[in-house]
């Protein structure tokens, strides 16, 4: 067969088989949108909205005018121009007013979210913010203020308006060049100001009882503490998580050995909770029709028992605060349910498609966040192995009644594990090897024991009876957590990784999605591809030195790992430096690894034939300044001028700069910025 009769082959092959395209062909528009920092490094102009408007409407004529096998081509085109177009709307809509300074001083504000930052304190996230002596028009919509120090004067409710003295930040950028990019989050949250206080925090004004748009998120929480008052400690934020997406009261180390042995999963609202919360509903609709035979034959009892399913299923969305995952689920069983309703099959990639274009359009920056990412991997893996099973004769309803629990279990958690884990290693650096077995362990007990009892829970709490289905489940996550904590205890049971360039993960997407979507035996070129990934993933090169915003931090990379020029302060930036190189060490383990040559505050680091020299505090950078002209670069938290001669990074360059990337060359150093790798976009100063 020639070439061409091969490809015209290929091509006649996906007929019926493109729609799963369509969210892969979007998405790429809307990474696109994200990725124009590596290319234009600006945000696009009005000419070039214009022109991508033009060639959306150009793409969407030839696909209507096209002939039959070059229309896919144009509409693919056509979406990913769309895509490209809806990120940049939402980008636009959501501009919001940003803080341009540090403040400190008043402020007041009304509570709309209550967390928990990354080192236990709880943040407050307020909006109606009003800043002493500053004009509304400059003021932020929200702001979020992490509290320290003495607190327990009020309890923080979502509505209360509260007022307190604080600090306030602009949202920071990256912890180094090319890293995760907290200010482009922050702007698609609105979110113009972070900080903390260390004065009590004081109530102004009571709650609106009319606040219609915070009434969920206030039973959220009032759910959410009555459940960890019946069930204290463990147990009950655990209990919490899953009912009402609140993890505030799960510890450090409980979430740890979770995450250690591949069950965070069970803790994030997802598929599995929708779909065992939705099934239980409808089987035991189902049921209840089936006790009374009569009204079973004169009632549609399939399909009323899938309306009574959605209903469930829109209210827990609804009380799990809406996350990507849960919509993705709640939109699967959507499909599930209304295909019930007209008598067709829904568990196709299909509905995994609409489910993405949806999210991906309502959310367009969730493309980029780890819960879109491992959430459709999983479920599009699942989908696409069980309909291979289907199509060779290894349905699960053939497999022996007695291994199709525990081999269905074991069979979902081998095939979601193995999708996830690439996307789970580049963002969290870690890689559970455990985990089928602490799967098999406790998800049965999910659909069994947990989601029935969260049922009756529900239904009992009107009453005063809710403590009857907490109770049933209290045991099954007792379970749960001791399997973590003893699988996550084992040796090798958790690695770490190095973080992979940015273009690692895209290219495994696109690998991974052809060999899933590709109909016929072009499929199998996705498997150089998926080998190409992670062979460019095994040579990622770490920066020789790492320089954090502030100047007060710098990280050199030893045959040790890397060492820290202090043992506290700049947390964030340490532990993400850390992460990324794939070192469990902490901040204060890295400190002790010796590669600096130290006297008097000033640091001098070893790079190649260069000398970079690192001095903390006024006395120390001016004694540095004065022989600058010795070493290859002097880098100081403090504002300085150079004199001629001196390449110099004060405080006032690396706030405009951000963190820096050193590596030495025979050249000398090779100085990227993190400014060098965002661009001027929007949610950039």
């Amino acid at each position: 067969m020639r070439p061409s009769e091969a490809l015209t082959g290929g091509w006649a092959r996906q007929e019926g088989h493109l729609f799963p395209w369509a969210p892969v062909l979007y998405g790429s528009g809307i990474g696109l949108y994200f990725a124009l920092r590596f290319a234009l490094r600006f945000e696009p102009s009005a000419t070039l909205w214009a022109c991508v408007g033009l060639a959306l409407v150009v793409a969407l004529i030839a696909a209507l005018k096209a002939p039959h096998h070059v229309r896919p081509l144009c509409f693919g085109v056509a979406l990913a121009l769309a895509g490209f177009a809806v990120a940049g709307a939402k980008a636009h809509r959501v501009a919001a007013e940003t803080l341009s300074f540090r403040y400190y001083g008043a402020i007041e504000g009304r509570i709309v979210k209550i967390d928990r930052s990354a080192s236990d304190a709880v943040r407050l996230t307020l909006d109606h913010v009003r800043l002493e002596g500053m004009d509304p028009s400059r003021t932020p919509d929200r702001v979020r203020v992490a509290l320290h120090g003495a607190q327990g004067f009020i309890d923080p409710e979502p509505g209360l308006t509260v007022i307190l003295t604080g600090h306030l930040s602009p949202p920071g950028g990256a912890v180094e060049p090319g890293g995760y990019d907290f200010r482009r989050h922050a702007w698609f949250q609105r979110l113009g100001a972070v900080g903390y206080t260390r004065t009590p925090v004081l109530a102004l004004r009571a709650p609106d009882a009319g606040a219609a748009e915070l009434w969920v998120y206030r039973l959220r929480m009032k759910l959410s503490t009555a459940v960890q008052e019946a069930l204290p400690g463990p147990v009950g934020g655990f209990a919490s998580a899953i009912t009402t997406g609140d993890r505030s009261g799960i510890s450090e180390e409980s979430y740890d050995a979770l995450r250690a042995s591949n069950l965070a999963h069970l803790l994030a609202i997802s598929g599995l909770h929708m779909g065992l919360l939705t099934g239980f509903v409808f089987a035991a609709v189902r049921v209840g029709f089936a006790l009374r035979p009569r009204v079973a034959l004169r009632w549609p009892a399939k399909k009323i028992a899938a309306v009574v399913a959605l209903v469930a299923g829109a209210a827990y969305l609804m009380l799990s605060g809406g996350n990507v995952a849960t919509e993705r689920a709640f939109i699967m069983v959507s499909v599930l349910f209304g295909a019930v309703l007209v008598d067709r099959r829904a568990v196709t990639l299909r509905a995994v498609a609409v489910a993405a274009l949806i999210v991906l359009t309502l959310k367009p920056d969730a493309l980029y966040g780890p819960g879109f990412q491992m959430s459709f991997a999983a479920t599009t893996a699942l989908v696409a192995v069980y309909g291979a099973f289907r199509t060779h004769g290894l349905s699960p309803a053939r497999w022996p009644r007695w291994m199709r629990m525990v081999g269905g279990v074991a069979t979902s958690s081998l095939i979601a594990g193995l999708a996830t884990a690439p996307i789970a290693a580049a963002h969290f650096n870690q890689v559970p090897h455990c985990g089928v077995i602490a799967n098999v362990l406790s998800v049965p007990l999910m659909g069994l024991v947990i989601i029935p009892g969260a049922v009756l829970a529900a239904l009992l709490a009107p009453f005063g009876l809710g403590w009857l289905g907490l109770w049933i489940m209290a045991p099954a996550i007792r379970w749960i957590l001791a399997v973590a904590e003893t699988v996550s205890s084992w040796s090798g049971a958790l690695s770490h990784v190095v973080a992979p360039e940015p273009f690692v993960l895209p290219l495994l997407a696109v690998a991974l999605l052809w060999l899933a979507l590709w109909q016929g035996a072009g499929r199998l070129l996705g498997a150089p591809l998926v080998a190409l990934a992670f062979v460019q993933w095994s040579i990622t090169e770490r920066p020789d030195l790492l320089v954090s915003q502030t100047g007060g931090l710098v990280g050199v990379l030893t045959d040790a790992g890397r060492a820290l020029s202090k043992p506290k302060g700049d947390g964030f930036a340490a532990a993400s430096w850390l992460e990324n190189d794939g070192d469990p060490s902490d901040q204060a383990q890295a400190h002790q690894r010796s590669a600096f040559a130290e006297k008097e505050r000033q640091r001098d680091i070893t790079l190649g034939r260069w000398t970079v020299r690192h001095a903390t505090g006024k006395t120390a950078a001016r004694a540095a300044l004065s022989d600058c002209d010795k070493v290859a670069l002097l880098i100081v938290n403090v504002p300085l001028t150079a004199e001629e001669g001196c390449r110099l990074y004060d405080i006032r360059r690396l706030r405009e700069t951000g963190a820096l990337a050193i590596n030495a060359t025979g050249e000398g150093l090779d100085i990227t910025t993190a400014k060098d790798k965002t661009g001027r976009r929007l949610w950039t100063p």
